[in-house]
């Protein structure tokens, strides 16, 4: 008979942007993991029983998404959500924790590290841009994959399913209905989340990252696939892994295999 999972502890902590809302599991080394524009902690929500064997798995709804409070989009920043993050982990009583963020989460991990080296113990960039002044010139004005115009007779929903269809596995009806619940929740943050990204000076940052750093690459993910030996490059020290089929969605695409590839990473760094 398998051992009982830890129980899924869900909170709101008052930060100075107002609640966020976290999701946890588990015991020992806390694990702060930070999702996708314009996902919740639901996009980790098959990894945390598997991380939480050995960890604290700890998953926080970005300020503006999922079920954390929602301020004008001018509020966003990666600068800003990074010291929120900061602030759970106050709220939280811990002092330091490994860090594992996905798309934008990891850009967010990444200012993280940069501005608190001391409160990270161990860094994991999953499907990370490298958003330089060449990046930024180039999408620029740009329509984001999320940009939506709504229409009263619901047809821009249809829009926004069929333009991350070819992200995500073929068939998995699944996966994109997850995606839906927490794009409409997240409502036009859905699409500036991908601007605020698009705004962070990530040049000027990286390198100031000292933890253990590992760059995970989604082998199918052509939106972040391309930079990652760039930003493995720019970090001293780190180390580089593909799983060879993750794509856009890769934690709850691949939810084992993910949690697999942060639990060995932390084994041998922390």
């Amino acid at each position: 008979m398998s051992p009982a999972l830890p129980a899924l502890v869900r909170q709101f902590i008052p930060t100075s942007a107002g609640p966020l809302h976290v999701a946890s599991m588990g015991e020992g080394l806390p694990v702060l993991l930070l999702h996708q524009t314009p996902r919740s902690w639901d996009e980790f929500r098959d990894v945390l029983p598997l991380l939480a064997r050995r960890y604290r798995p700890i998953a926080i709804d970005t300020l503006g998404f999922g079920d954390s409070c929602k301020p004008p989009p001018a509020e966003h920043s990666i600068e800003r959500w990074a010291s929120l993050a900061l602030e759970v982990m106050d709220q939280l009583g811990i002092g330091q924790a490994a860090v594992a963020g996905h798309h934008t989460g990891a850009v967010t991990a990444m200012e993280i590290a940069a501005s608190a080296p001391e409160r990270v113990a161990a860094l994991v960039l999953s499907s990370c841009p490298y958003n330089d002044a060449a990046r930024r010139s180039a999408h620029a004005g740009k329509r984001t994959v999320d940009d939506v115009e709504v229409r009263p007779d619901g047809t821009h929903l249809q829009e926004l399913w069929q333009r991350r269809q070819p992200f995500y596995p073929e068939g998995d009806t699944d996966l994109l209905t997850r995606f839906m619940v927490d794009a409409l929740k997240a409502g036009t943050m859905a699409s500036h989340g991908h601007i605020v990204v698009r705004n962070y000076h990530m040049e000027d940052r990286i390198g100031l990252v000292r933890a253990p750093t590992l760059v995970l690459r989604a082998g199918r993910d052509p939106h972040a696939a391309p930079y990652s030996e760039r930003i493995a490059l720019a970090i001293a020290g780190s180390q580089l892994l593909t799983l060879e089929e993750g794509m856009v969605p890769m934690p709850d695409q691949m939810p084992a295999a993910f949690a697999q590839a942060v639990m060995d990473f932390l084994q041998r760094s922390c």
